[in-house]
């Protein structure tokens, strides 16, 4: 490593010679020295040995030196000195690139810290680690596979929440059958759809005739269900008994009869909770006229609130007849209850 006036004077050829070799040995060396040559103009570019493993590549301006670059000798590397050349790599929101950015397995950094890194192993492909340079956490954005998905993920974990243009993102997956929804500030969750496992349903009907005594309002026996979603509906006790409160709609058909032809003069159906009228329907005919016939239809429905625990629901008929024995129908009497959305 040689420094040199880089100035050939008239002189002797072995002087001429020597003096040529010197300059051409300073050009070989890029000018190395502990100090920046004696020779120097506005231009010249000199390698300082001061430190003979790291030595420091510079610029002379005319009248400073300009630090560009350190030489790793060690780690065979080049580390850019200039601020401004990490910063524009990190800031610049439009480079213009001549062709492929081959950075694999390095990393783009503001010169303390790495905030971009690029690597490919057998176990991240095309992999791209955005560091949070408050924290020390990385975001991941990865290429996986077969370079069909992109998964986002937090690396470490930590309590920190994937936002994407203002969505919060929840941070661990619901259940199956479950919806991702919005509280209308950008937070999302999971939740339940309405009308799944929280809207309990119920189809029961009576099967066989029910004998009533006359004139008395008498539980009526539904001991067949059609479809019972929560197991809510007893066929022993005929009573309804929701799992979830909320809202109920209640459905009640009943088709009334007699042993006698044209002999009932009143009935009457309604629907109970807990023990209490609290919807129903009545029938009536002056039997100086005409009696009803032996057999007839009547509804009742009603929206009632429901604790989803002591709350029960019953269905119940009355017939008065002036002759033979009033019964409901076989097949002709059916209850149906289903929980409202709210």
């Amino acid at each position: 490593m040689a420094q040199g006036d880089y100035l050939i004077q008239n002189q002797s050829f072995p002087s001429f010679r020597s003096d040529l070799n010197s300059t051409l040995e300073a050009i070989n060396t890029s000018n190395s020295g502990t100090s920046r040559p004696s020779s120097a103009v506005a231009g010249t570019v000199w390698l300082d040995t001061t430190n003979a493993t790291n030595p420091t590549l510079k610029f002379f301006d005319g009248t400073d030196d300009i630090s560009l670059a350190q030489l790793d000798y060690s780690a065979n590397t080049v580390n850019w000195l200039d601020s401004t050349v990490s910063a524009d790599l990190v800031n610049d929101l439009s480079p213009q690139l001549g062709g492929m950015l081959d950075v694999n397995g390095n990393a783009i950094g503001n010169g303390t810290e790495e905030l971009i890194k690029f690597s490919e192993t057998a176990s991240a492909v095309n992999e791209v680690t955005v560091t949070n340079s408050a924290t020390g956490n990385a975001p991941e954005i990865s290429a996986t596979g077969d370079d069909t998905n992109i998964d986002f993920k937090l690396t470490p974990k930590g309590t920190g929440k994937l936002v994407l243009d203002g969505l919060n993102f929840p941070t661990s997956d619901g259940t199956t059958g479950q919806f991702l929804k919005t509280d209308g500030s950008g937070n999302l969750s999971f939740d339940d759809v309405a009308g799944g496992t929280t809207a309990p349903y119920v189809s029961v009907y009576r099967n066989g005739d029910q004998s009533l005594s006359d004139n008395t309002l008498t539980t009526i026996q539904f001991n067949v269900e059609n479809v019972d979603s929560a197991s809510a509906f007893d066929t022993s006790t005929y009573r309804f008994t929701p799992q979830t409160s909320g809202y109920y709609f209640v459905s009640l058909n009943v088709g009334i009869g007699t042993t006698a032809d044209n002999s009932i003069d009143k009935f009457q159906i309604k629907i109970f909770k807990n023990g209490s009228g609290i919807t129903g329907a009545t029938g009536q005919r002056d039997m100086d006229t005409n009696g009803f016939n032996y057999n007839d239809q009547m509804n009742t429905n009603v929206i009632v609130q429901m604790n989803g625990s002591t709350d029960y629901i019953e269905g119940k008929a009355l017939i008065d007849v002036t002759s033979g024995t009033p019964r409901v129908e076989s097949q002709q009497a059916s209850m149906h209850i289903f929980k409202m959305t709210e």
